[in-house]
C-alpha cells in the first residue's frame, strides 16, 4: 500500500492550494486528510467513503476546503481556498480498509498514512 501526498507549499493568506494523494496497493473504504502542527494533536480535516455515500469536513474548514477523487487514477484531492494562517500544518492523507466501520473523521480508524506535505500560510 502506498499513499503519496504532494502539493504543499507556501501561500499568502487568502490564497489557494491543491493537495493530491495518489493511493495504490489495494481497495480502500475511506480516504481522508488530517493535519498536524508540531507539538499539537493531529486534527481531522476532511474525509469521504470511496463509495461517495458520506463526506465530512471539520468545522474549521467547511466552506473553504473541498475533498474530491479521481476514480481512474485513485487520486484524492484537497482543494484549499481562502487559506488562513491557522491552516499552517503538515497535511497527511490516510486510507482505511473497506471493512472498517468506525467514524471516518477519527484518525484511529485509518490503517494507512502518507508521508505528509507541509502547508505554510503567511499572514
Amino acid at each position: 500500500v502506498q499513499l503519496q501526498a504532494y502539493g504543499g507549499g507556501l501561500v499568502q493568506a487568502g490564497g489557494s492550494l491543491k493537495l493530491s494523494c495518489a493511493a495504490s496497493g489495494r481497495t480502500f473504504g475511506s480516504l481522508g486528510w488530517f493535519r498536524q502542527v508540531q507539538g499539537k494533536a493531529r486534527e481531522f480535516v476532511a474525509a469521504f467513503k470511496w463509495s461517495g455515500s458520506t463526506t465530512r469536513y471539520a468545522d474549521s474548514v467547511k466552506g473553504r476546503f473541498t475533498i474530491s477523487k479521481d476514480n481512474a487514477t485513485n487520486t484524492v484531492y484537497l482543494q484549499m481556498n481562502s487559506l488562513k494562517s491557522e491552516d499552517t500544518a503538515v497535511y497527511y492523507c490516510a486510507a482505511r480498509s473497506p471493512y472498517r466501520g468506525g467514524n471516518i473523521w477519527s484518525g484511529s480508524e485509518y490503517d494507512y498514512w502518507g508521508q505528509g506535505t507541509q502547508v505554510t500560510v503567511s499572514s
